[in-house]
């Protein structure tokens, strides 16, 4: 059985040869495993394409995630100059901004002026939010602009690499992400309050575009899209209010990545144990992250129990305070449990909660692979 076929058969909520492996990687991570040159690696999308064949490769995963789309040549446009300021670290200088760009994490953006606070009552949503998605808003400050004249090729890309052999996963980000990038996260949590229907108008528009989106990028020979909903947890926002300004925007990509004959699932970290059912109701595929104590406060038993027949689940282990912090005694037996109870239910990918933290080292990713070849056999 190939890798794809494996992790193709757990999301469609049968039992292949063995538990799928396929965790995925924070782009520090990446950074620490490869060493390549930060700036290259987050801009050119063939130099992160070949990093994500290598890191899949390398551990013996089953599927690769391609969480950066849209590559294309025009960061370079106002460019002034580019430093390399220690190893692994570099200085991109632009007219109104500089990054940084290292081995440690994400990219840290400075602007020379402070981004204007948005008021929720002066928003014109037909004037200012766009029809087309043409950006990623990664995390505050930091958006990944994409590049209509390569928006998917990255996708050809690693077929023409890998050919048949591993599931690849695309991603797009939930609306309700992209309302937050918008409008600042803070007055945007504020106006839920005071104008939910103007931020329902907001959430309306983007998902329209990313519909669009996530649409073209099911032509692509992909098995699955992922939705990034980070902020959609119990840390940010009462069950309710992810009722009301998540559920139906997520529901409607979700239909139009179905509609397309893929598969498509829901990432969102930390505390989601009180709305597994709500989520449940968005129709997708699966659900993935499901933190455990203390990160998060799912039980992957009880998550199976309540959600299991009509959604694969991917996760559940611990990246932090499992991979980087136990012992090694420790780390194993938290992987074999995971392990053990994943193997009960229909649809099972093991993967980290979220993704491998920046400092996980080599050893205790290469033993994923070593224990679900040993214990993870139907």
């Amino acid at each position: 059985m190939t890798p794809r076929e494996r992790v193709n058969i757990a999301m469609s909520l049968s039992k292949p040869d063995k538990v799928p492996l396929m965790c995925q990687f924070s782009i520090g991570a990446m950074m620490q495993q490869l060493k390549p040159s930060p700036a290259l690696f987050w801009y050119d999308g063939r130099v992160f394409a070949d990093g994500l064949v290598a890191l899949c490769e390398r551990f013996g995963f089953d599927g690769i995630l391609v969480s950066l789309h849209g590559h294309g040549d025009r960061w370079r446009e106002g460019l002034m100059e580019i430093k390399d300021i220690d190893e692994g670290k570099q200085e991109l200088i632009y007219g109104n901004r500089r990054e940084i760009h290292s081995w440690s994490d994400l990219p840290m953006v400075k602007f020379n002026s402070a981004n204007i606070s948005r008021e929720i009552s002066s928003v014109d949503v037909e004037r200012e939010i766009p029809s087309h998605i043409d950006y990623i808003p990664v995390s505050q400050d930091l958006r990944f602009h994409l590049h209509k004249s390569n928006m998917f090729g990255i996708f050809s890309y690693l077929r023409g690499i890998v050919g048949g052999k591993y599931s690849i996963h695309g991603e797009i980000t939930s609306p309700f992400d992209y309302f937050l990038d918008f409008m600042g996260y803070e007055n945007a949590l504020v106006s839920l309050i005071i104008d939910p229907q103007k931020c329902k108008d907001i959430l309306e528009r983007f998902t329209k575009g990313i519909c669009l989106l996530a649409s073209d990028m099911c032509d692509e020979d992909i098995d699955a899209v992922k939705i990034s909903s980070p902020f959609a947890g119990m840390g940010f926002i009462s069950p309710e209010h992810y009722e009301e300004f998540v559920l139906p925007y997520e529901s409607r990509i979700i239909e139009a990545i179905k509609d397309k004959g893929k598969r498509v699932y829901i990432h969102t970290c930390g505390h989601i144990g009180d709305r597994l059912e709500l989520m449940q109701k968005s129709g997708a595929s699966g659900l993935e992250c499901l933190d455990p104590e203390p990160v998060g406060n799912v039980d992957l038993k009880d998550a199976f129990n309540r959600i299991g027949d009509s959604m694969f689940i991917k996760g559940n282990i611990d990246s932090v305070n499992t991979l980087l912090y136990a012992d090694e005694n420790k780390a194993r037996a938290d992987v074999l449990k995971i392990l053990e109870t994943g193997k009960q239910g229909n649809g099972f990918i093991l993967s980290t909660a979220c993704s491998i933290a920046p400092m996980v080292c080599s050893d205790r990713i290469l033993m994923l692979r070593e224990l679900t070849d040993r214990f993870g056999l139907y």
